[in-house]
């Protein structure tokens, strides 16, 4: 009966507001169409074996056994993706918030100068083109060069083809460019808090920028915090253009292979659909999880 009044209370209240909900068809269809449906039939695909050449064939969860229980590689890209998730996603969450912080305290002419100039390096095309220089495994890689001259190593480290290195390189570059989306959406609350709430806390004994920050601008960008988070942690998962274009693809030993390598290997090089849904499902599942952690952890914070 409850389930059936929860129905009936959305009909109505589809039937009043059926302006509004006009207006937003357009976005529920195509957002159906193209995010909703994509995930249900990947997941359907989980459990069968395709190869664009054959009719897909229900094998269960036969995949997943394979994944978990067969495939080294994969388990070795999940460990690597985890690694890299875990640092870089809190790591730049907390950059984005930082910098946007900093950002919003200066001169209104000159924070949009500085936001460019944070922001451009996650749109930049040829943004690599610089660490691969500096990482170069010569002696004449800036990196290497500056420590041979100060005397901290004998002869130049590959940074980019050693496993012992890469993953920590390729973290310290995602780091640099993970100022992103992420980082507009905070810039933008920070915006959207009026200087009023800072007045009457002022009155009510707030008296230093930090106790601003937290009691009064943290609470009324919650929803931006929230959004951030979100983003910070799906690109975290779903990154896989720098270790691509820094260590390659496949990476020496497979020290920087990531789920999404694993996922590209099977559904666009080997064309094991089905095998490469499975893995695609349990980045999805992984995504969904962290981000559940993430906003949990916000609400119990207060934030």
């Amino acid at each position: 009966m409850r389930y059936k009044s929860r129905v009936n209370a959305l009909i109505r209240q589809i039937i009043y507001y059926r302006q509004a909900y006009l207006l937003m068809l357009p976005f529920l269809v195509l957002f159906s169409v193209f995010i909703i449906w994509p995930v249900i039939l990947s997941l359907v695909m989980s459990f069968t074996n395709y190869n664009l050449f054959q009719k897909p064939e229900f094998v269960g969860f036969y995949n997943y056994f394979k994944l978990f229980f067969k495939d080294d590689i994969f388990l070795l890209a999940f460990q690597n993706t985890l690694k890299f998730a875990l640092i870089t996603g809190p790591i730049g969450y907390l950059m984005c918030f930082f910098f946007a912080w900093v950002i919003n305290e200066l001169h209104p002419k000159v924070r949009s100068v500085m936001t460019l100039i944070f922001y451009a390096p996650s749109i930049a095309g040829n943004v690599f083109v610089i660490w691969l220089v500096i990482f170069d495994g010569d002696m004449y890689g800036y990196l290497n060069s500056l420590l041979t001259s100060f005397g901290i190593i004998d002869g130049p480290i590959q940074w980019l083809s050693d496993p012992k290195y890469m993953m920590s390189t390729v973290i310290i570059v995602q780091l640099w460019i993970s100022l992103g989306t992420s980082f507009l959406t905070l810039r933008a609350g920070f915006n959207t808090v009026d200087t009023q709430y800072y007045e009457a806390a002022a009155i009510d004994g707030i008296r230093n920028r930090w106790q601003e920050l937290w009691y009064v601008t943290l609470p009324m960008m919650q929803p931006h915090l929230a959004l951030s988070a979100v983003l910070s942690v799906t690109a975290a998962f779903a990154s896989d253009r720098v270790a691509t274009v820094m260590t390659g693809f496949p990476s020496t030993n497979y020290a920087t292979h990531m789920l999404i390598h694993h996922l590209q290997d099977y559904g666009l090089i080997r064309h094991e659909r089905g095998y490469a849904a499975a893995i695609a499902t349990v980045i999805f599942l992984l995504t969904v999880f962290f981000n559940y952690l993430f906003q949990r952890f916000l609400r119990r914070t207060g934030r």
